[in-house]
């Protein structure tokens, strides 16, 4: 293939890499998917497995999951004045228990909300007997309206597992069980969208990286969209504010990595976030639970975080410059360049990559 970089996050993706269905349609296990090795030091780019990502890391390395379990968050609904179809897909849950939501007309005018109907006070009748009532517009990102429904949380997450289904983007043009979205280890309800770069990782690799003395540990971070369906707000990259939680054993464990020189691996952008949001100006941490909207990009210096996982990102991604944090772009864009080269796959189907 011939692929120009352009500039310096920058470069064509082919239409034909974008993976359209789980590996599991495509006849591979989880952990059957290809695996793009970095080396951080010497910039050397490895094509391999994702089940041999153990040959890639060391006994003293620590391993940190989100432990995040990802909601069918999209409802269909109607307002209760005008019968207008709403689809509503939440995207955070607040501190005061009410949620950020993207607010969708079918059949009107999405760009003009006047048409649209979506306004404050706006009362949405949902499946099971749930009600949402729009108490304002988001002041951060204009796409997103703040709710409050007439359930209380526990009884939310339960109608949204009844009635709801996984956020879907143009690329996956099949409807997938929320199963396929879930990673193996996930118990904590409440991310928006899969937190994908732990969904190559089954119970025989868990088991595979114990036996081999490599240790884990988790924390929580509720992921929100990655796309508010609007070119030009996607495009400015707004940092969503997203709710982590590290409690004491994961701090203790990351604590003693660190100190007896072990390299801290995080599975995924969404723990590199949680855990550089978290972490002193020398890289440790203490047990917290909170909010964040950190931005990462190739001026931040890495105080907590040595390597990552993550899947293969879109040309001018927000996290291609969080990944400029840990490789030069030039060096990024080179192995993503040879990555298309050999056909690998990219979104949350896709591959992966290793950066340590």
């Amino acid at each position: 293939m011939n692929n120009i970089i352009e500039n310096d996050l920058s470069f064509v993706l082919p239409e034909a890499l974008c993976a359209h269905e789980p590996p599991e349609a495509r006849g591979l296990s989880r952990d059957g998917v290809r695996l793009l090795h970095i080396d951080r030091q010497s910039q050397a780019v490895t094509h391999s497995q994702f089940k041999q990502l153990p040959s890639f890391l060391n006994r003293s390395d620590l391993i940190v999951f989100n432990r995040s379990r990802t909601l069918p968050a999209v409802l269909l609904g109607h307002d209760t004045v005008t019968g207008t179809v709403v689809e509503l897909r939440l995207a955070e849950h607040l501190n005061d228990d009410s949620w950020l939501a993207l607010l969708i007309c079918h059949g009107r005018d999405e760009e003009n909300t006047f048409k649209c109907g979506l306004r404050q006070g706006l009362k949405l009748e949902l499946p099971g007997n749930l009600e949402a009532e729009v108490v304002s517009r988001d002041s951060r990102i204009h796409r997103l309206w703040r709710l409050r429904f007439n359930k209380p949380y526990s009884e939310l997450i339960a109608l949204l597992f009844k009635y709801g289904r996984p956020v879907r983007y143009e690329h996956v043009p099949q409807r997938w069980p929320i199963d396929f979205y879930q990673n193996v280890y996930a118990s904590e309800p409440g991310s928006a969208e899969m937190p994908s770069a732990g969904r190559a990782f089954t119970w025989s690799l868990l088991f595979d990286l114990h036996r081999r003395g490599i240790r884990s540990t988790s924390i929580i971070l509720h992921t929100g969209l990655s796309s508010y369906l609007d070119d030009e707000l996607d495009n400015s990259h707004p940092s969503s504010e997203e709710e982590l939680v590290i409690d004491v054993e994961a701090a203790d464990a990351i604590n003693r990595a660190r100190m007896k020189g072990g390299r801290i691996i995080a599975v995924g952008t969404t723990v590199v976030r949680a855990l550089e949001s978290a972490a002193d100006d020398r890289g440790f941490l203490r047990p917290i639970k909170t909010y964040t909207t950190l931005k990462i990009d190739a001026d931040h210096k890495l105080k907590c975080v040595d390597g990552l996982i993550t899947g293969l990102h879109e040309p001018e991604a927000s996290h291609l410059d969080m990944l400029s944090a840990f490789v030069k772009p030039k060096e990024l864009v080179a192995a993503y360049k040879s990555a298309i080269e050999q056909g690998y796959l990219w979104h949350e189907f896709g591959d992966l990559n290793l950066i340590v």
